[in-house]
C-alpha cells in the first residue's frame, strides 16, 4: 500500500480525498499547514505528497522549494485551483513532479498517483 502525505487546509475536501484514495488502496496521512508537512516529511517516508499551494502559514511552493532545498526526491503531485500558466510553471520549475487542477476526477488523481 503506498503512503501519501496531503498537505490540503480545507477539511471538508480532505476528508473527501482521503476516502476517494483509502478506497483505491492508498494510506493517507493529512495535514493543513505547511510547516507541519514540512516536519512530517522530514519525519516519514512516503511514496508521493499531494500539494495544496494556498496554505495558510506558508506557500506550497515555499514547501516545495524546501523540501528539493533539503535534498527530498520524494515525488510532488501539486493540487492546486490556481490554473494560471505562470503557477503551473513555477510548480514544475520548483520540483513539482506534477501538476493538477481542482475540480479534478478522482480516477485521473489515482491514475496520476500510481
Amino acid at each position: 500500500m503506498a503512503r501519501v502525505l496531503l498537505v490540503e487546509d480545507d477539511n471538508a475536501l480532505a476528508r473527501g480525498l482521503v476516502k476517494i484514495l483509502h478506497a483505491r488502496g492508498f494510506s493517507v496521512d493529512h495535514v493543513g499547514e505547511g510547516q507541519q508537512a514540512l516536519l512530517v516529511a522530514s519525519d516519514e517516508p512516503y511514496a508521493v505528497i499531494i500539494l495544496d499551494i494556498g496554505l495558510p502559514d506558508i506557500s506550497g511552493f515555499e514547501v516545495l522549494r524546501t523540501l528539493r532545498s533539503r535534498g527530498s526526491k520524494t515525488p510532488v503531485l501539486i493540487l492546486t485551483a490556481r490554473d494560471q500558466v505562470q503557477d503551473r510553471v513555477a510548480g514544475l520549475d520548483l520540483g513539482a513532479d506534477d501538476y493538477l487542477l481542482k475540480p479534478f476526477e478522482a480516477d485521473e488523481l489515482a491514475a496520476r498517483l500510481r
